[in-house]
């Protein structure tokens, strides 16, 4: 380990999006130093597995509007953990720091005197896109990358920086929308991208029963309800989307509006 190591130390890994082989060789050798690991719901059970026989584990998984242990506990355990010396780590889907709330749980350890470190995951934007045949930027096409949460505090994408999205040269991926399809789309349109805007939802990434559904902001909403997609599932919007065809490489399933890719 590194100068920060020692009995107290709270190492907060990402787990990246699901494919075990897409952990990092630092988050994997946490994860075997380990004596009590703190996990999300996003993180698999091959991934928890790494774990030496006989590290505690403790699930402090959230969904929307259902959280199993709140924030605020999370963050106390942490501090009671590393200050009975356990090696703690704290496995996040993803990477801590993109939607993760992994800052939050730095800023309590670090007012609470516990040392800590970051260990960056895949984020799954970047993940679950290349699973699905999608790049994110491409010359010509997409310069930029604009990452919102679907999760709509203020009821709205207010936020968003819609005159970059208009123009086309930017790719939108939205993390935790499918609860608020219908009115994400909608918002997309009424803010001045064409209905016509190539979009994917792409469901359980990175992972054997991955899906991703093919459609346009317009008729997202209805193709994803007829496929029954389900959470965990990321959106990403913008001329990008269209290249999957041609970049497909991974086997599960990829579904357009007149069918399979």
């Amino acid at each position: 380990m590194s100068q920060l190591s020692g009995a107290s130390l709270v190492s907060l890994v990402g787990a990246g999006p699901g494919d075990p082989e897409l952990l990092t060789l630092k988050g994997y050798a946490r994860i075997q130093g380990a004596d009590v690991v703190v996990y999300d719901r996003l993180v698999s059970t091959a991934i928890l597995d790494l774990a030496p026989p006989g590290t505690s584990r403790i699930f402090a998984g959230k969904a929307a509007n259902h959280h199993r242990m709140p924030q605020d506990e999370i963050n106390d355990t942490l501090v009671r953990l590393a200050r009975g010396g356990r090696r703690v780590v704290r496995l996040k889907g993803g990477d801590p720091f993109i939607f993760g709330r992994g800052s939050e749980e730095a800023q309590h350890l670090a007012r609470n005197g516990i040392p800590f470190e970051i260990v960056p995951g895949i984020t799954a934007a970047s993940g679950c896109a290349a699973y699905a045949g999608i790049p994110l930027t491409h010359r010509g096409i997409s310069e930029s990358i604009i990452f919102v949460t679907g999760q709509l505090r203020d009821g709205s994408l207010a936020h968003v920086d819609w005159e970059s999205v208009r123009r086309g040269a930017t790719t939108l991926v939205i993390y935790m929308g499918l609860a608020n399809i219908e009115r994400i789309c909608r918002e997309l349109i009424d803010s001045g991208l064409p209905p016509a805007t190539p979009a994917a939802v792409i469901e359980n990434g990175t992972l054997p029963d991955q899906r991703t559904v093919h459609a346009t902001i317009a008729s997202l909403p209805d193709r994803v309800g007829a496929e029954s997609l389900r959470a965990p599932s990321l959106f990403v919007i913008g001329g990008v989307v269209d290249l999957a065809p041609a970049l497909q490489w991974f086997a599960p399933a990829a579904i357009t509006e007149s069918g399979r890719l």
